[in-house]
Formats: C-alpha cells, structure tokens, sequence
C-alpha cells in the first residue's frame, strides 16, 4: 500500500473583480438617475408626471384604497418602524448570537444609510408632487424616498443574516417573499398617495440596495482577511 499523501492546504485567492460588478452599476445607475433628476430631464419629467397624474387619479377615486396604502405607509413600512425591526436585530445578534461587532455593522448600516438619503435630499433638493385636491402629505425634499430606501437597507439586511447565519430555506423563503412585498409596496404606496415621483421611489431602491451591497460584501472581506491573519 502507498502511504497516504497529505492533503495539500487549500488555496486562497483574492476576490474577483466581479464581485465588485454589482456594487459598481448600482452606483453608477443612482448617480445617472441622481443626475437626471436634478437637471430636470425632460423625458424623465414628463414620465414622472404621466404616471403621477393617473396614479392620483386612482386614489382620489378610491378613497378606501387610499386609507389602506395610508396604514402601510405610515405605520407598517413607515421608516420609524423599519428601524424598530432594525433594532430587534441588533439586539438579537448581541443578546442571543453574542455577536456584538455584526451587531454594530448593521446598525451603522442603517445610521449611514439614512446620513446618505438626507445628505442627498438635500443636494438635490426636489420639491414633491402638489395636488388640488391631496390625499396624503409629506414633508423635506422628495428624491431619493426615505421610505423605500429604508425598507430596502433594512429588509436586504435581514435577508444577508439570514443567509449568513444558516436560516433554514422555509425561513429564508418566507422573509424573502416578506421582504420583496415590503420593499415594493412601500414604494407602490407612496407614489399612490402623490407624494413622490416615480423616480424618487427608484432612487430610494438602488441607494437602499447600493448601501446593502457594500456593507455586506466589505463586512465579508473584512471577516475573511480577519481569518487568514
């Protein structure tokens, strides 16, 4: 019998520059769109308002449609009890997981996402739909929507832990289909009640996403470069 050969240590290879792909489009997508907005592109204005106008339309003939987006809106997906959820999760990874350090990535996530959101509402400085006849009111600059970027940064973090922290699939699928609808309807439910335009609800999805994408991957590469030193 041939002695056994030794197992050869696995090889290490620094990430791909693919992996870096998403995070680039989502950024480069936002600013573009960012740009558009803030030069008050004609197509893009024309098509924020065709939509707005017939959603508004809609809601205004609906009032009992109107009153339910309200409550999503404003107390199911609103931005305060998105952050709530985000702070049961902090709480969990320190409590249960004793996982302080993740806990502190993910609330610096969220406090980092909504510097950029208001950072960029300023910047831009978009005045939001006004109508004769308003279903709904909001305040502070329109683009990117607070409400959808917030669901997103939230819901996509969630989803990443769940990943992370071997979820079985049932769980997994169910926050998944849980996050999917919240992210979307959030912003259904704003552009419904004539507050944002189209492309703020847009802009709030790919920051959200964007924010998502680099905190979770640069908490990875840290981890990983942590391991191997």
């Amino acid at each position: 019998m041939h002695p056994a050969r030794p197992e050869s240590p696995p090889r290490t290879t620094p990430p791909s520059p693919a992996r870096r792909t998403p995070v680039l489009v989502l950024a480069s997508s936002f600013v573009l769109l960012m740009v558009l907005v803030a030069v008050r592109w004609h197509p893009l204005t024309t098509l924020d308002q065709d939509i707005a106008r017939s959603l508004h339309r809609e809601a205004v003939a609906a009032p009992d449609v109107t009153h339910v987006n309200r409550i999503l809106s404003d107390w199911v997906w609103d931005p305060w009890t998105m952050r709530a959820l985000a702070a049961v999760v902090v709480v969990v990874l320190v409590w249960r997981l004793r996982n302080a350090v993740l806990a502190v990535w993910v609330g610096a996530t969220c406090l980092v996402g909504t510097l950029l959101q208001q950072g960029f509402k300023a910047a831009v400085d978009r005045p939001r739909p006004v109508w004769p006849d308003p279903v709904d009111s909001a305040h502070y600059a329109a683009f990117p929507s607070g409400h959808a970027m917030t669901a997103t940064v939230v819901c996509g973090l969630v989803l990443w832990l769940l990943r992370r922290h071997g979820a079985g699939p049932t769980v997994r699928r169910t926050a998944l289909a849980v996050g999917v609808v919240s992210v979307l309807g959030v912003g259904l439910t704003r552009m419904w009640l004539g507050v944002h335009w189209p492309s703020d609800v847009l802009g709030g999805w790919l920051l959200g996403a964007f924010t998502v994408l680099l905190s979770t991957t640069a908490y990875e590469k840290w981890r990983t470069a942590d391991s191997r030193s």
